[in-house]
């Protein structure tokens, strides 16, 4: 056996023992199950309005679209396919079917020109309409105390 080899031996061993050593001893501190909280508590006498995000999954009211919006954005609105039929009728509840029907008949129609952002102004939910309660430390909140 070469020195050289033996040297490697030696090496290997005690890098070998350290990493033991280090193991057992991280083991055993995990196993003290160790934990410091600190609390630091502070009151505070006049809180701010937090804020809040507030969506809504259904982003526009169908209420609100006109035929000339289903015309332009109804393939987007997954209401109709690209021949400008309804999709999936059956899916419907029979009254938004009839009012569908209705606005998908562009037999006669000629589209006027289209605005995303007047669309989306004019169909999307305001915050009157979703906001059914709201109390901040006891007292009422309304629509009025929102900001978009």
């Amino acid at each position: 056996m070469s020195i050289r080899r033996i040297l490697w031996i030696l090496s290997f061993l005690g890098s070998f023992s350290l990493l033991s050593l280090v193991c057992v001893e991280r083991v055993s501190y995990y196993f003290e199950y160790p934990h410091v909280t600190k609390l630091d508590e502070v009151s505070a006498g006049n809180l701010t309005f937090p804020a809040v995000t507030i969506c809504n999954l259904n982003e526009f009211r169908f209420s609100q679209i006109t035929q000339n919006d289903l015309y332009h954005v109804g393939e987007f609105l997954a209401l109709l396919n690209e021949r400008y039929e309804i999709t999936k009728p059956t899916l419907a509840e029979p009254h938004i079917l009839a009012a569908l029907k209705k606005l998908a008949n562009f037999r006669h129609f000629k589209p006027k020109p289209f605005n995303m952002s007047d669309f989306y102004n004019r169909t999307g939910h305001t915050i009157r309409d979703m906001l059914l309660m709201c109390t901040y430390r006891g007292e009422n909140c309304t629509h009025h105390n929102f900001t978009t």
